[in-house]
This record gives structure tokens, sequence and C-alpha cells, in this order.
């Protein structure tokens, strides 16, 4: 999804290698400034997964500053409804997806109902943006509790991904949300077979943090079918590489799958999460509220 000019780009190399690669805890200090609003879209995701929200932000708000690319623009308002739903707003993170949908989408096809991508396509894979959002958007509708609206905008996704153009994230994306949706309507077993693919697709990515998500979803599916001594030991597992790699959204969504499986340390190692997450600009969204 890279332009081929920047791929020589030494700084940008290792914001790559933080955000998509196996770095994804390198700290703030030795994070290379952005060069442009690709990079400042790099920077966004390698401090999300960090949990520092307030920095992500300020780079999302310099990309929409300093970049009129739709595609780009597309990938940062995605960004901004990820770090909003992590932390339970599902309302306010689906109009962050639905404008990001909106940017690569063309939405004249009434005969079929199923959007197409926009020519004339530059910088970063116009596919992997439409993904994201149409992605984002029924993690969106599964947050609200609309578990059919989430799969027809699933199914609407999984008719974007071209086999041939389709990158590894945006599938991966996609089975962790198929999982998730999965996983709320009961259907157990298609949970864990979304999830194991995941993780499949993730081992054979460059991604740590990809892969540490995988794992924890991997362990949620395992704790539905009951099955709660492998799953305690497989999230104990994620809880240790989240904190090896700073991965401090995951970290805390670990201490909360822990707590439910009865770990002693669980709900402590959670309450302190939270008090970091808020402390980087993270505002949790009040119960009963979305």
């Amino acid at each position: 999804m890279f332009a081929p000019a920047l791929v020589g780009d030494p700084h940008f190399a290792v914001l790559v290698e933080a955000a998509f690669g196996a770095d994804p805890g390198l700290a703030v200090a030795e994070l290379p400034p952005a060069t442009d609003a690709f990079g400042s879209w790099l920077r966004a995701v390698v401090l999300g997964g960090q949990g520092r929200y307030a920095a992500a932000r300020v780079e999302l708000r310099r990309v929409c500053n300093h970049s009129t690319d739709p595609t780009l623009l597309s990938l940062a308002g995605s960004t901004r409804g990820s770090l909003l739903r992590q932390l339970g707003w599902h309302t306010r993170a689906a109009a962050f997806d639905g404008r990001a949908a909106a940017l690569v989408l063309a939405t004249d096809d009434t005969t079929t109902g199923v959007a197409r991508p926009r020519p004339a396509a530059c910088g970063p894979a116009r596919v992997d943006a439409i993904c994201d959002a149409l992605t984002g958007l029924a993690a969106d509708a599964l947050g609200a509790g609309r578990l059919a609206l989430a799969g027809r905008l699933l199914r609407r996704s999984e008719t974007a991904m071209a086999p041939d153009e389709i990158g590894w994230r945006p599938a991966l994306r996609w089975q962790w949300v198929s999982a998730e949706n999965a996983l709320a309507a009961g259907r157990y077993l298609a949970a864990s077979r979304h999830a194991d693919t995941a993780l499949e697709l993730a081992e054979s990515a460059p991604s740590v943090r990809h892969q540490v998500k995988s794992r924890l979803l991997v362990a949620a599916a395992t704790a539905a079918r009951g099955e709660r001594a492998r799953s305690l030991a497989l999230v104990e597992e994620v809880a240790e590489q989240c904190r090896a790699h700073g991965l401090l959204p995951l970290q805390w969504a670990s201490a909360m799958l822990r707590a439910g499986l009865g770990a002693e340390d669980a709900v402590s190692e959670a309450s302190d999460c939270a008090a970091a997450i808020t402390r980087r600009g993270g505002v949790f969204c009040p119960a009963g509220a979305r």
C-alpha cells in the first residue's frame, strides 16, 4: 500500500516497522517525525496502538490539514473511528467511518446496491481504505447491538475485497469483526473459525500488534466455547506480549478477559491500564452510552 518513492526513506521504514511490523512499542522519543501527511497517519497508528490517544488525534488532524488525497483522508477517518471504538464510543466512531466510506466509495450503483471503488486511485491502496471503512462501520453497528446491520456491512466489505488487490491487513480486520459478530450472536464455532483464520493470516504477516490482537480474539472465542482453562492460558500469554510491546489498549482488553476468567491480579491490572489510558488522552464511554 506504500508509494515506491517512500520505500527507501529510512524514517519511513522505521515508521512502517512500528505501525505494521515488529516494533510497535517503539518509544515516542525514537519515533521519527512525519515529513508528510502519510507519515502522520503512520505515527497515529503507532501512537494509537500504544494507547497514546491525544497524540494520535494530533497526528490525524495533521493528515486532514495537509492532505487532499481522499484515500489517505479515508484511512485517517477510519483510524479515528477505531480509536473511538476502542473506548466504547461506537456511535461517534460511526460518524468518522461513514465519512471515510464516502471519500472512497461511489454510491451510484443503484442496480446492485454495492458500492464500487472510484477510479484514479493514487497513494495508499484505495481498496484497503474501502475495506477499512466498511469493516469499521460493521464494528460500530456491532457495538451498538445491531448485529444484522453489522452482517450486511461485512458482506459488503467482502464484496469490495478483490482477491488480487486486497492486502493482509484489511483481510485480517474483516476476520476480526466477523469473529466478534459471531460471538455476539452466540455462534461460537463460527467465531472460532474466523478467529483462527485471523491468527493464521496474522502469523504470516509482519505486524506484532495484529498477531497479539488475533491471539486475544482466539482466547475470547475459546472462553465463549466454555474452555476456560485453555482460554486463560492463552490470554496470559497475550497479556505478557502486550506488556513486552507496550500495547496498552490490548493489555487493558486482555486484563478484562482475564478478570472474567478469574485471574486474581486481573482486576487491578485492568484498573491500572484504564488509568494510564486516561492519562494519555483516552476517554472511556460511560456505561449505558455508545
